[in-house]
């Protein structure tokens, strides 16, 4: 059974910092994309960042380059965002999400991704 357990979220004033954390459980996540997506009230899910398989490339969306920064622990299993220079507008709900491993993926776009968390709550105040 596959598990993406997010953690993490809370909130904090424009400027500080987060980091988030997704358990994987039930994968090898080393053979998927892992993505971080969010969605704030009344928008649509955005692509946040992406790690390729292994870890081998990264991809931001241009909002939260130079920002934000995904990263893996292989002896936790676990997939990290780490936010920096948080802003107002970052406040949405997170989610963690797998991709298995095939041919051009578009590793920001939601529909890519077949396994999703539950998602933590980030809430960033001006």
């Amino acid at each position: 059974q596959v598990q993406l357990v997010e953690s993490g979220g809370g909130s904090v004033q424009a400027g500080g910092s987060l980091r988030l954390s997704c358990a994987v459980s039930g994968i090898d996540y080393n053979s998927n994309y892992m993505g971080w997506f969010r969605q704030a009230p009344g928008k649509e899910l955005e692509g946040v960042a992406a790690l390729y398989p292994a870890g081998s490339r990264t991809a931001y969306a241009d909002s939260v380059k130079g920002r934000f920064t995904i990263s893996q622990d292989n002896a936790k299993s676990t997939v990290y965002l780490q936010m920096n220079s948080l802003k107002p507008e970052d406040t949405a709900m997170y989610y963690c999400a797998a991709a298995s491993y095939r041919p051009y993926v578009r590793p920001l776009r939601p529909y890519e991704y077949n396994y999703w968390g539950q998602g933590t709550q980030v809430t960033v105040s001006s």
